[in-house]
């Protein structure tokens, strides 16, 4: 059994230790929800503040220019694209992501234009699913979202299947579905893969090119820390974009936006899928997200929150195991691949909401997810083992007290 003691040795042993004082986190909390969103860098609020009161403030317009924020949807995406295998002009930084899944479904849509099925799984985060169903309503042309349990994904592939639609790493119980398999099942049907990467990018490494995945949409807000409502990011392979035609065609994914012309022509390469005037106050947030990421090993990140989940997991199971949680996470055998679990455990409970609750009440910070799912996220940056021991410390007294079973506790907020 793992002790306080031994905890502690391990974070002091720990080589990413020294980057959990670049964020701004609360005292006396302990938060296990970067799963959703991040907590933000301690130079992000000097960062925005410089952009509005230097680079906007004196240079006004000529920002644009003189700043460079016209091209940071490109530059940022070139070095997002270093986090999740892709390559040079393959990633933008823009708008949000049902936004970017929208416009890179249609694209998949037209390449395969004698096909109807868009295929996914009934675990799919449910935003995914929505703009599926409402741009096949919207095109009227037959297409039609077909759900499967998320085992059955190969064995559906077909050949009326356009397009396979998947989030990687699945929301609710953190298993990570096999990129390469899948893709590659996909190619051998004439189909194409569109992979979200919301609760992938920054949590261990994607390899989008080494599985030869076509499409891809993530966000920034979650594992990569870019803050609430940061930017998201699209992925289109370089061998898609000539023929890649994305629906929303903005002045900036004109190939001469300041010719404003009457007429659309589509820039050239990953620029076409650029919509409309960048946001650059969340560029820059997400700007100084990055330098940490840049200055971190993501096979370290991804070892340490390996580490960190089977620690929470043997901890929950040992001293909380009488009090009826059920694991919903894959177990990960180290580093072995392929990967199975993300940076995210897991547990079922019939009184999870409350629980959730409790343990917030604490200041240990997770999240639930409908029917029973308790959340319990672990970004390596900034978590410590320590904070795993004290966390499964702190559920063990909520439970003894039975402090879930409070009414006040029960009814459900608006978020959860």
């Amino acid at each position: 059994m793992a002790t306080k003691q031994m905890c502690d040795s391990w974070d002091r042993a720990d080589s990413l230790a020294e980057f959990r004082d670049r964020f701004i986190l609360p005292d006396g909390v302990i938060y296990l929800d970067g799963n959703s969103l991040g907590p933000v860098p301690k130079t992000t609020p000097g960062r925005v503040a410089n952009m509005i009161e230097q680079e906007g403030g004196a240079h006004l317009i000529g920002g644009w220019l003189a700043d460079g924020w016209m091209e940071k949807p490109l530059i940022l995406g070139d070095r997002v694209a270093k986090l999740i295998g892709a390559g040079p002009g393959e990633v933008a930084v823009v708008d949000t992501t049902s936004i970017n899944l929208f416009k890179l479904l249609a694209a998949a849509l037209r390449l395969r234009p004698e096909r109807r099925i868009i295929l996914s799984n009934h675990e799919n985060f449910p935003t995914d699913l929505y703009m599926a169903q409402g741009l096949s309503a919207w095109l009227d042309q037959g297409h039609e979202l077909r759900l499967v349990d998320e085992s059955q994904i190969e064995a559906a592939i077909g050949d009326d299947v356009a397009v396979v639609m998947l989030t990687q790493t699945n929301f609710k119980t953190g298993r990570v579905l096999d990129m390469a398999a899948i893709t590659e099942a996909a190619h051998r049907a004439g189909a194409l893969t569109l992979w979200d990467l919301a609760h992938s990018a920054g949590a261990f490494p994607v390899a989008l090119n080494t599985a030869k995945a076509d499409f891809a949409v993530g966000c920034s807000y979650k594992y990569l820390n870019a803050g609430p409502g940061g930017p998201a990011f699209l992925f289109v392979a370089e061998r898609h974009q000539a023929l890649a035609e994305q629906p929303l065609t903005g002045w900036l994914g004109h190939e001469n936006p300041f010719a404003f012309e009457t007429s659309y022509r589509p820039a050239v390469g990953i620029r076409r899928h650029v919509c409309s005037s960048p946001g650059v106050l969340g560029l820059v947030a997400f700007e100084a997200a990055l330098e940490i990421f840049e200055a971190a090993d993501i096979n370290d990140l991804r070892a340490k929150s390996n580490a960190l989940c089977d620690l929470f997991i043997t901890l929950v199971e040992e001293r909380c195991g009488d009090f009826g949680f059920e694991l919903l996470s894959p177990r990960q055998a180290g580093l072995v691949e392929p990967l199975l679990r993300g940076s995210q455990v897991s547990f079922a409970h019939p009184e999870g909401y409350a629980i959730i609750q409790a343990l917030i009440r604490r200041g240990v910070i997770g999240d639930f997810r409908d029917p029973h799912v308790l959340r319990f996220g672990f970004a390596p940056l900034y978590l410590r083992y320590g904070d795993v021991y004290d966390a499964v410390d702190q559920l063990r007294q909520v439970m003894d007290g039975r402090e879930w079973d409070d009414h006040s506790l029960k009814e459900r907020a608006a978020v959860t």
